[in-house]
């Protein structure tokens, strides 16, 4: 089987979309910290990923933890709008995640304050109300996913050239471009 030839303005989109993820993955508290990232395409139409440690094994999910999932998954586009006049495809499958958790939060966790403790699972009723919630949601999360991708430019540029040299770099590697930030602005 042949490996599809990537061209290489679709892996340094893919490199900064990744370390759009990742930046956020190591930054929020209750998601990362990052295992590995990788621009190496995976057989599932993936042109990349970005892997946390394994997280414990939960029953419940509250509702900062949803939050800072939707705020990860929005990393990659987040970081794609910042660094290139335009947007791409790459996202869609965290845009559909994203929705499914906001969307779940308001419809069957009782995690919004308009709508309160109802389940509206069934579909039936306050559909518009229901859609407004979750793009309030999302809306929301994206401003602060993207202040905080925005504080760490530097680390997102230099995560990007990382990868694009080496493919897949480690969370030691990748723990080391926050330090070098650290380091640089305590000297400042």
């Amino acid at each position: 089987k042949k490996s599809r030839v990537v061209p290489e303005s679709e892996r340094r989109i893919t490199a900064y979309h990744e370390s759009g993820h990742a930046i956020l993955f190591h930054l929020l508290p209750d998601v990362g910290p990052v295992y590995t990232v990788s621009i190496i395409p995976t057989g599932t139409g993936a042109a990349g990923y970005t892997m946390p440690l394994p997280e414990n094994d939960n029953v419940f999910m509250t509702k900062g933890k949803l939050i800072q999932d939707i705020m990860v998954s929005l990393g990659g586009r987040i970081a794609e709008e910042l660094i290139l006049d335009d947007i791409t495809t790459g996202a869609s499958q965290d845009i559909k995640q994203v929705t499914q958790y906001a969307r779940a939060m308001v419809t069957k966790f009782g995690m919004s304050d308009e709508l309160g403790l109802i389940n509206y699972d069934s579909g039936e009723g306050a559909q518009t109300l229901i859609d407004q919630e979750v793009k309030k949601i999302v809306n929301k999360c994206y401003q602060d996913a993207k202040a905080m991708i925005e504080e760490h430019m530097d680390v997102l540029h230099k995560c990007a050239a990382l990868l694009l040299e080496k493919e897949r770099i480690n969370r030691v590697e990748f723990e080391a471009l926050f330090d070098a930030e650290n380091a640089t602005e305590t000297e400042a």
